[in-house]
């Protein structure tokens, strides 16, 4: 149900401040609005009447035609409030309950004859802004050289960031105080396109904690034919400023009107617990432009990827065979290597292993041609995403898996030649859906082509969403690596139903790693806009088993990995190990077969961004429960109360945890599975190895179960 309410403001034009003043329904946040005696639009944001955004100036510098950013006066503003509530076709809860009050401003530059207007909503959990332009004689195309908005902190605020980067969001996360940042001391680490543009630059989402106890998220919502926003920090008076990803020619973004920008979005409470609750970037982003979704399934699905990350032991090449071209190399006349995984063989057996174990797909990369000169060269002509090896049979296989209940997923690496891929996208779709393919995994590894332009700028936030657009009208659903941070646009597109935009579990297997804090502080930062496809599910923990001597680990115990099936979401989750992993493991295996990917309900029961997270959530049309506990470097217990569950039932809790003198760097494979009833009342105290975590699962009780179990 709907509630509208309207009320119009008509101000005259004045050369003083002019205030306006907006509440969230629940009246705990209040915003201010007004335009100075400057001209220059102003806003601030409280909480609980602490302030939150002090005195905050908007606006743009264009290119060749004057600021948008003083000599405004308001013309008028409309307040609007709205109370609905919609489902989301997959997700973490089964209905998300829209509630916010409006104020939308309209600003008019008279002296140049120019209008903008900024749309404010407040809801009661933070702020979402945004800016509007009509179609207007005086400002009909214009180039946008900065976007100026502000957000001027109440002090040096402790931060949880990455530095600011136009190519790429795959940094570890420091903690330091606003004042600290330094964007020239983070290793890259691994990161092919490493590179920041600021010391004093972060990326968004950007999570602070006050010094009295707030949480306050920096992000934006709906990222559409806009480029990315990253922060610039002035150390000294703690005031952040947008800086938006630019050009090969250095401009920000190309607008013409009518147009709007994404929201800037400030999500605060005092529970870190209420941040990863947040549905506000959602609420901001336009619903379903898709009709019938019924395509779209969550799933999980194993793959050959870790086998082509860990040492010795899979490839993605053919064979040895550098400096190819596409066009006029015979495959057949090269000598295939040993270790290529996408071989018919091998592939045949993940088909088995899943169809044994309920899997509902099979990743292949490394199944085209053209892996022998794929990364690094700039290089344009390297795939056509339609061409297999001579060892990948994908008639044979694609029927085979098909005769087995199970369906083999594509995958698109561009390296970074989106060019490329753009023109032969239609053919690769076409591929596809001969052989009946219903989701893609895509890459952009590398320096971007067109040359110059950059994986966060306003030309690929257009790439990326002509994609999901494109498989959305061949009914795929889709998984991208290497693009910008998610804003909560698998809302519009909910076949899009994955991202990587972080650093994955797979550095883990090559470089310095993870640090264990890395899994504590995603929830609150990359989460924060959409699923991630991290691939948990490691239990071959150390690289000196694939290679002795090799110091590199996932830096996790065993039963953490198997927590992360509930703490990082995604309705696409990988079993990321390799199938003899597993077999050597079964019993801890059945914790992934048997957690949902979709879910009813979601309940956080503790977080400190950094430290831990607790959550539990209920599997889509099921009276079956998952929990998830994780913690940093840190050994601590995990306090889990059942309160959400059924007063009226006893429940079978299976407890996945950490074995004793587990470590996630000295002792990571040790677990320990234990039954236990539970009920409503009952509060599990579970201990937590350093770098470690537990996973439970839980379903009603039998009577058999009733009579053998002990109660907690």
């Amino acid at each position: 149900m709907k509630k509208i309410a309207f009320l119009f403001f008509t101000f005259l034009m004045v050369t003083f401040s002019v205030a306006e003043n907006l509440y969230s329904p629940d009246k705990n946040f209040k915003l201010e609005f007004a335009v100075n005696a400057l001209g220059e639009p102003v806003y601030s944001l409280a909480y609980k009447e602490k302030p939150v955004i002090q005195a905050s100036k908007l606006g743009f510098e264009l290119k060749n035609q004057g600021s948008l950013r003083n000599g405004f006066s308001i013309k008028n503003t409309k307040i609007a409030s709205v109370d609905d509530s919609w489902k989301p076709v997959w997700g973490e809860v089964k209905e998300i309950r829209n509630t916010y009050n409006e104020l939308l401003v309209e600003l008019e530059q008279k002296t140049e004859d120019r209008t903008m207007k900024i749309r404010f909503r407040l809801f009661n959990d933070g702020l979402g802004f945004r800016y509007e332009f009509d179609k207007q004689p005086k400002l009909n195309y214009f180039r946008i050289v900065d976007e100026c908005t502000q957000f001027a902190l109440t002090g040096d605020h402790k931060t949880f960031w990455i530095p600011g980067a136009y190519d790429t969001n795959e940094y570890y996360y420091s903690t330091t105080k606003l004042s600290e940042v330094d964007g020239s001391t983070v290793d890259g680490n691994g990161i092919g396109t490493h590179g920041y543009f600021a010391r004093n630059a972060v990326q968004t989402p950007l999570l602070m904690k006050t010094a009295d106890g707030l949480y306050i998220s920096v992000f934006e919502a709906a990222l559409v034919d806009y480029s990315a926003m990253n922060l610039l920090i002035d150390q000294k008076n703690f005031v952040l400023t947008a800086s938006l990803v630019p050009d090969a020619v250095g401009t920000k973004v190309y607008i013409q009107t009518p147009q709007h920008t994404p929201w800037r979005t400030v999500i605060v409470s005092d529970k870190a617990s209420d941040i990863l609750a947040s549905k506000t970037i959602l609420n901001l982003n336009e619903p379903s432009k898709i009709d019938d979704t019924s395509y779209i399934k969550p799933q999980k699905f194993i793959g050959i990827w870790w086998g082509m990350h860990v040492p010795n032991t899979m490839s993605w090449d053919y064979a040895h065979a550098p400096n190819i071209r596409l066009k006029d190399t015979d495959w057949n006349a090269l000598t295939p290597l040993p270790q290529h995984g996408a071989k018919t063989k091998n592939v045949k057996r993940y088909i088995d292993f899943a169809a044994e174990h309920g899997f509902a797909g099979v990743l292949v990369e490394g199944w085209n041609v053209g892996w022998e000169d794929w990364n690094g060269n700039w290089k344009e002509e390297v795939f056509d995403f339609v061409t297999p090896y001579p060892d990948f049979d994908i008639k044979y296989l694609n029927e085979y898996a098909h005769s087995k209940g199970v369906k083999l997923i594509m995958h698109h690496e561009t390296s970074g030649a989106v060019t490329n891929y753009e023109r032969r996208i239609d053919k690769a779709i076409e591929l596809m859906k001969t052989y009946g393919y219903d989701a893609v995994k895509t890459g952009y590894v590398g320096w971007i082509i067109p040359r110059g332009e950059h994986h966060d700028g306003q030309w690929m936030v257009n790439h990326y969403i002509r994609v999901a657009e494109k498989m959305a009208a061949n009914r795929i659903m889709l998984d991208a690596h290497e693009p910008v941070h998610p804003t909560g646009m698998h809302r519009t597109y909910p076949n899009w139903m994955a991202c990587e935009a972080a650093r994955g579990n797979e550095f883990n297997a090559w470089s310095a790693g993870n640090p264990p804090e890395h899994e504590t502080i995603l929830p609150f930062t990359r989460l924060m806009g959409g699923p991630m496809d991290y691939t948990p599910g490691i239990f071959e923990i150390k690289m000196s088993y694939y290679q002795p001597g090799n110091p590199n680990q996932v830096h996790t115990t065993l039963a953490k990995q198997l927590a992360l099936y509930i703490t990082m979401y995604s309705p696409l989750q990988m079993a990321a190990d390799l199938p003899e992993n597993y077999e050597k493991r079964m019993d801890a295996f059945q914790f992934i077969k048997d957690v949902a990917v979709d879910w009813d309900d979601t309940k956080y029961l503790e977080a400190e961004p950094g430290d831990y997270i607790t959550m539990a959530r209920k599997a889509k049309g099921t009276d079956d429960w998952f929990v998830g506990a994780i913690t940093d470097e840190n050994a601590r217990t995990a306090v889990v109360s059942f309160s959400f569950l059924d007063p009226k039932q006893w429940y079978v809790a299976t407890i996945y945890g950490d074995g004793e003198n587990a470590d996630w760097k000295e002792n990571p494979m040790v677990y320990q599975i234990k039954k236990v009833l539970v009920n409503s009342k009952s509060v599990l105290k579970q201990k937590l190895a350093p770098g470690g975590g537990a996973a439970i699962s839980i379903k009603r009780a039998t009577k058999a179960e009733m009579k053998g179990l002990k109660k907690i």
